[in-house]
């Protein structure tokens, strides 16, 4: 199929026009990706945004794949002698993998089968004769087969052999196939048991120890479930449709007549469907709706993914930070504004060593030396009894805010080879800590370092096509990182490595050059590093930020390749780029129709001059103060009817999981999100969002605990405090007076 083809259909099934196919796939081609391509050619693609670009990207390559395993099918049937002109027509209009992988499976070598060793004896005429249904008489002519050299000793012998031809003639039908398929599609019954004698090791199983519901209402991650359970052997899962039904759907197709002909064809039906087309669209069934339920939980994972890496960061600021423990102490860690480790040490305040007062001075003291802005807590074991132990401490200045921060991954990250890398000399307690605190003043910095998988915002994550999973993951962190934008001279490598066009290695050359020749400069600056050449520059410029480079326009997100647009809009107005940065009446006088050319149009000119308003703003939302429920903080502690503030952790199909504060998240099931009926979890509520919820079930023994967000306001967000990034909250005066009264205990 011509790219002329190609480009008509995705245009119809995304509904845009041709031309912007066109010009996106052009640019895709070319090397473009994604980000650059959403944000800085609009003019070409008519403002496409990053989804329907993805999408178009997507269905491309679908689609050029498709052509390539057509033109592979021609080949073969041709190299066969038996590709005739409608054949061929039927292959090039083919739409989908399956319709095209129907009109090939009859030429597609094979082994050896009942229908070829019935071939082998010569039968093949007979099973045309039977199907031509034009005589009465098949037993007659079977007859005729009879050869005992062949192997054909009988009249029945023949019919059979006759027999096995039809039915694999009839499963191997491109419109019976399709036929079949739809009925599944429509009318599937999926169910799953218990394999016997399993009862008492499969108990995480036991909704579905005997379970049925129609295919096409299973939701994904039932399906995901029972699958997980038939791969660990435990359950058996089987998919069928009405076998009557489906019968005579094939001989409406097939029987033309009555008589032994008919009476043949219908036995060849019967075995035919029960042996080869039946398990093969079970198969393909099997397949399709695993392929469905995959999709949907990796979609599921990436918008949690999303909104975890755009949570609101605190900013630079220095952070004193926490990953409790009880026996082993609480690892404390002192992060300047730029996350560098200070000093380390650990804690006791809780049982059993209980050294409260000597813990109360190592923090005061560490707040003091390096005067520090924020306290973070991890949130897993003690996280809310080492909080209670922070908040306690009455001398300490209220201005330091003191926040709850989910660790998920930390520990992944504490014993990966990136934080090996960071820090080589120090163990993985300090290691997690340090992230823990990162990940407060960054979240998308920091969570960047680890496997996405890790970080626990994923349904199902293990069960799915693990390929699709990280393609899917990586695409919405590159997303993010390009969204927000990355300040050049202070990013990690992995942070570098998602900037459009950069990749690992070129990552790893700029923090080279940067740590060899200290700061870039500006821009420009970075085509000195090895291995970076035009093309990656135009992909990754726009979106690297140099806080105090040479040109004011380094800082925003302006691209380069326009610099010379603002020098032009600065020069007509007898000013500074920095006078349009500060000046919003001189921003007002600039007439955009006056700069528009045949490559720059209105969109990038609007870009622009948005980015003028606040060079290099940071999209993410301020970041809020939030605190749980003070006398919660074990799952003993809750009682049915209560009403707490929450935070939402994940979110999958059917429902969303909340932090109340007691080291065990509880279920919002979807049925409880609303009062309104809710078809999809992520419309009410994101990974992140800070709600109000109603105690409504607690079973201790088992560790769960259900919640319901039902009732007026419970859907609003929690109010907290707002902290803005560019503002301290903080004021060292206050820390001093801690010290005062603390005199007389420190001694210095």
């Amino acid at each position: 199929m011509s790219d002329v083809k190609l480009f008509f259909k995705i245009a119809d099934e995304l509904n845009i026009t041709t031309q912007q196919v066109k010009a996106t796939v052009q640019l895709l081609d070319e090397g473009g990706t994604v980000p650059f391509i959403s944000r800085y050619r609009k003019e070409m693609t008519g403002s496409l945004d990053e989804v329907q670009i993805l999408n178009i990207k997507t269905e491309i390559e679908r689609l050029r794949q498709l052509d390539v395993r057509r033109d592979s099918i021609l080949k073969s049937i041709e190299s066969q002698g038996k590709l005739t002109e409608e054949l061929k027509e039927k292959i090039l209009e083919a739409e989908t993998l399956s319709k095209l992988e129907d009109l090939y499976l009859p030429y597609k070598p094979k082994r050896r089968t009942k229908a070829t060793i019935a071939k082998e004896k010569g039968l093949e005429p007979l099973a045309l004769f039977i199907l031509e249904q034009k005589s009465q008489s098949a037993f007659d002519e079977a007859l005729k087969f009879v050869n005992a050299e062949k192997e054909v000793e009988n009249p029945e012998e023949a019919l059979q052999g006759a027999r096995d031809i039809i039915s694999e003639i009839m499963s191997e039908d491109a419109i019976i196939r399709e036929a079949i398929r739809e009925q599944f599609k429509k009318t599937a019954i999926i169910k799953s048991k218990i394999i016997k004698g399993k009862e008492d090791a499969a108990q995480k199983f036991e909704d579905y120890f005997e379970w049925e519901e129609p295919l096409a209402s299973c939701p994904s991650h039932r399906m995901l479930a029972m699958r997980r359970g038939e791969k660990e052997d435990f359950l058996i899962i089987d998919i069928t449709i009405d076998t009557d039904s489906a019968l005579n759907t094939i001989e409406k197709k097939m029987i033309t007549s009555r008589g032994e002909c008919a009476e043949q064809i219908k036995e060849a039906i019967v075995d035919g469907y029960k042996r080869l087309l039946a398990p093969s669209i079970e198969a393909e069934t099997r397949l399709f709706t695993k392929q469905q339920a995959d999709e949907k939980a990796i979609q599921v994972f990436a918008d949690n993914l999303r909104e975890l890496l755009l949570s609101s960061p605190l900013g630079q600021k220095a952070i004193l930070a926490l990953d409790p423990g009880f026996r082993s102490g609480c690892k404390m860690v002192a992060l300047n504004a730029q996350g560098k480790l200070l000093e380390e040490t650990v804690i006791y305040p809780h049982e059993p060593q209980r050294k409260v007062t000597e813990a109360e001075n190592l923090v005061l003291a560490f707040c003091a030396k390096h005067n520090l802005e924020a306290i973070a807590i991890g949130n897993g074991t003690a996280g809310r009894e080492t909080e209670q132990f922070i908040r306690n401490i009455d001398v300490l200045p209220k201005s330091i805010p003191v926040i709850m921060v989910n660790e998920a991954g930390a520990s992944v990250y504490s014993a990966s080879d990136v934080a090996r890398e960071e820090f080589p000399n120090h163990d993985l307690t300090v290691r997690g800590a340090v992230s823990i605190g990162r990940r407060l003043t960054d979240p998308l910095a920091e969570l960047v370092k680890i496997d996405p998988k890790a970080i626990g915002v994923g349904q199902y994550q293990h069960d799915v096509d693990q390929n699709l999973l990280k393609d899917k993951l990586d695409d919405v962190v590159g997303s993010c990182v390009n969204g927000v934008g990355v300040e050049l001279n202070t990013a990690s490598k992995q942070l570098l490595a998602y900037v459009s066009g950069i990749g690992p290695t070129l990552a790893q050359n700029i923090v080279e050059y940067r740590n060899e020749h200290g700061a870039f400069k500006s821009r420009k600056e970075i085509m000195k590093v090895p291995r970076m050449g035009d093309k990656v520059f135009e992909q990754c410029a726009g979106f690297l930020r140099i806080r105090d480079g040479v040109h004011p326009l380094d800082k925003s997100s302006v691209h380069p390749e326009s610099y010379h647009i603002v020098e032009k809009m600065a020069s007509d107005l007898n000013c500074g780029i920095d006078d349009l940065i500060k000046e919003k009446d001189l921003r007002k006088k600039i007439q955009l129709t006056t700069y528009v050319t045949e490559t720059v149009g209105l969109p990038t000119l609007k870009d622009i001059v948005n980015e003028l308003e606040k060079p290099g703003r940071d999209p993410r939302k301020s970041f809020e103060i939030f605190s749980f429920d003070e006398s919660v903080h074990e799952i003993d502690d809750l009682r049915e009817g209560m009403r707490l503030p929450g935070i939402v952790t994940n979110v999958t199909n059917f429902g969303a999981f909340v932090d109340v504060g007691v080291h065990q998240d509880g279920l919002v099931h979807i049925s409880q999100l609303s009062d309104t009926f809710v078809d999809d979890p992520n419309k009410i509520v994101k990974v992140g969002q800070k709600v109000w919820v109603n105690v409504s079930e607690v079973d201790v023994k088992r560790k769960r605990i259900a919640l319901s967000m039902k009732g007026e306001g419970n859907v609003t967000a929690v109010k907290a405090k707002e902290v803005k990034k560019e503002e301290a909250s903080y004021d060292p005066n206050d820390m001093k007076s801690a010290l005062a009264a603390l005199k007389g205990k420190f001694g210095k």
